[in-house]
């Protein structure tokens, strides 16, 4: 059961979008839109006090429009937010990582690539150094941008000479990833998207890279980059209208460290299924997980959806199995499939989130939990769902976003 350790603020509920965590040694840090849709981004240290600093960018009613933190070798934090099409938002501390001297930065890089940014994200390469990746364009037209960041000058450079994914103008690459892998390397899956409109993705495919410089199919070939459609390792040539989703394909890895990609698409009959693809020595294998009826998740359009089904990375299960955790109508489940076969054994109906916290927390009505986890901790928060990035007709009363143990 998880335990609410105390309430960190009061916080927009309007709709949701991403929140952020990032828990050290010493300290939590929180980034959140608040009652007044300012961000904020909190630490604390140890038991300590919260200190709050509010941040000069207000969320409107966009879904995508997420926060990303990041802390580098000397501690400091970084900062993005509040971005979907539209150019930087971003704040970097001093050294140390003390919240009351983040300060906002104009340019990254190169402010003619930092004018149509979604998707922010902060991870480290296998040096411990922080990189940052973004999406530069839109949904049908775009390419993946990786920077990395010197601490000695403080400053950031290109990761490497080109794009590192490029649509080429006719598509846009949704990255998942990437995940170190217990064979040292990162990992990386995606799927490609024609427009604006959800039912035009298609072709899942993957990369692998030991440094995120050099990056390899999964039989070792090398990749020249930026990485096309052309050119790209199609693990499933799942096509528009196949029922797949961008930001909903999921690494993973087997017993044995195969690496292993969790989706959605629908079966022979049109019922939408959970599958999963493992790389073998032969190829992909790719096994259908769980064994729906009757159900078909059919959507299409622009604007942020309300995801029905929700998938997570493969893991080892009990010996000779493999758990794939999936959220189906908000109702968790665990998929149990045979390790050797990938055939599916049962699915096990697992405690909501809301269910867990029955006492401790109240979920108004209309509303969801919405959830961030970092090394051991959550923030948990309460808001209407995704609206397709329009606003409702009303405005909602602000909500608690508790810290919590898992």
């Amino acid at each position: 059961m998880a335990r609410v350790l105390e309430v960190v603020d009061r916080v927009w509920s309007g709709h949701s979008v991403k929140f952020a965590l990032a828990v050290t040694d010493e300290r939590v840090f929180a980034g959140y839109y608040d009652a007044g849709r300012q961000l904020i981004v909190a630490a604390r240290t140890g038991l300590g006090e919260w200190v709050r600093q509010p941040l000069d960018t207000h969320v409107g009613w966009d879904s995508h429009n997420g926060i990303a933190i990041g802390l580098d070798g000397s501690g400091r934090l970084h900062v993005a937010a509040n971005m979907h099409r539209t150019p930087l938002v971003y704040f970097m501390s001093a050294p140390g990582g003390d919240v009351r001297t983040l300060a906002p930065v104009s340019v990254m890089v190169d402010a003619d690539l930092e004018r149509y940014m979604t998707y922010p994200a902060f991870i480290r390469d296998a040096q411990g150094r922080l990189v940052f990746h973004y999406r530069d364009g839109r949904s049908g037209n775009g390419r993946e941008i990786w920077n990395i960041f010197d601490e000695a000058t403080a400053s950031w450079r290109p990761l490497i000479s080109s794009p590192m994914i490029d649509g080429q103008g006719r598509m846009n690459a949704y990255v998942r990833g990437p995940v170190l892998g217990p064979d040292g390397w990162f990992h990386l899956a995606w799927v490609w998207r024609n427009s604006s409109m959800a039912e035009t993705n298609h072709d899942l495919s993957y990369a692998k890279s030991p440094d995120l410089v050099r990056w390899f199919r999964s039989d070792g070939a090398a990749y020249d980059l930026p990485i096309t459609f052309d050119t790209a390792e199609i693990v499933d040539p799942v096509p528009t209208c196949g029922g797949m989703i961008n930001n909903n394909t999921v690494i993973g890895f087997d017993g044995k460290g195969r690496v292993m990609i969790t989706y959605h698409k629908f079966d022979e009959a049109g019922c939408t299924q959970v599958f999963v693809a493992r790389r073998e020595a032969d190829g992909w294998r790719k096994a259908v997980a769980s064994r729906w009826s009757n159900y078909r998740w059919d959507f299409s359009g622009r604007g942020a959806i309300d995801f029905e089904v929700i998938v997570s990375g493969a893991e080892p299960d009990a010996p000779g199995l493999i758990r794939v955790a999936v959220e189906r109508g908000r109702k968790p489940t665990v998929l149990i499939v045979e390790s050797g076969n990938l055939n599916p054994v049962e699915e096990r109906h697992m405690p909501s989130l809301g269910e867990q916290l029955e006492g401790l927390a109240a979920i108004p009505e209309g509303m969801i939990l919405n959830r961030a986890d970092d090394n051991g901790m959550s923030l948990v928060w309460a808001t209407r769902p995704k609206n397709r990035d329009a606003p409702y007709n009303d405005v909602s009363a602000p909500t608690e976003l508790n810290l919590m143990l898992k």
